[in-house]
């Protein structure tokens, strides 16, 4: 399967628009942004688990990262809270699970096949700093390696924002929104745009909060098991 498979192209996927797929596990849904492959996939998703579901326990060969949207996420290493922000690195291992259920943002083979770096962060007990070049824009810093720069931005009511994307960038609203080329982004609503290509947003009266990843569409590609 390939959906905006095609990285120098510029892509906008409103979160709310896609319809819900089934997933192997039973209680678990998603929401395709981008894919490259089928079960065994280079993919950006939201996901959904209904209360009480679970996956079996598995290994990520090629890594997860994700970011706890709504309601609880569990694995054996914790319970993780809206505002999560979770690196499993490749081989690591675990087994998902919601009691409460959760929703995710979720990437997958998407790391350096080398990193062994573990990252759990709870961003509601952690602050934001004012960016000096930037008026309006506070950021907090997630994580950051040669490869890219992943970080949660808030951006200050009818502010204009301005960021180049070298290497590519993502940016998915955790709240509020912003009007950029043409398009209105709300929460849930996902923006890629591809190596070179700079971000001229407003935001509106409520501003936006926005998970933001740059520098990682240079090394986009499938899976090596495909």
């Amino acid at each position: 399967m390939e959906l905006n498979a095609d990285f120098t192209q510029r892509v906008v996927m409103h979160g709310d628009e896609i319809e819900w797929l089934s997933s192997p596990m039973a209680g678990v849904d998603r929401r395709m942004l981008d894919r490259i492959g089928d079960e065994v996939a280079r993919a950006t998703s939201i996901v959904r688990y209904a209360p009480g579901s679970s996956f079996s326990p598995h290994i990520h060969t090629g890594g997860e990262e994700f970011v706890v949207l709504e309601g609880v996420f569990q694995d054996e290493h914790g319970d993780f809270p809206a505002g999560s922000y979770i690196r499993n690195p490749p081989e690591s291992r675990h087994t998902p699970a919601s009691e409460p259920g959760c929703t995710i943002l979720v990437k997958l083979w998407q790391f350096d096949p080398d990193d062994r770096t573990h990252v759990r962060i709870d961003t509601n007990k952690i602050g934001a700093v004012a960016d000096a070049g930037r008026p309006g824009v506070s950021v907090t810093p997630l994580f950051l390696d040669p490869r890219e720069d992943v970080r949660i931005e808030q951006w200050e009511p009818n502010t204009e924002i301005m960021i180049g994307a070298d290497g590519g960038a993502e940016y998915f609203v955790l709240s509020g929104g912003f009007a950029e080329g043409g398009d209105t982004l709300r929460a849930n609503s996902w923006l890629r745009l591809p190596d070179g290509m700079m971000v001229s947003a407003r935001t509106g009266a409520e501003g936006a909060r926005v998970w933001v990843k740059t520098g990682n569409l240079r090394y986009a590609e499938a899976p090596a098991t495909l």
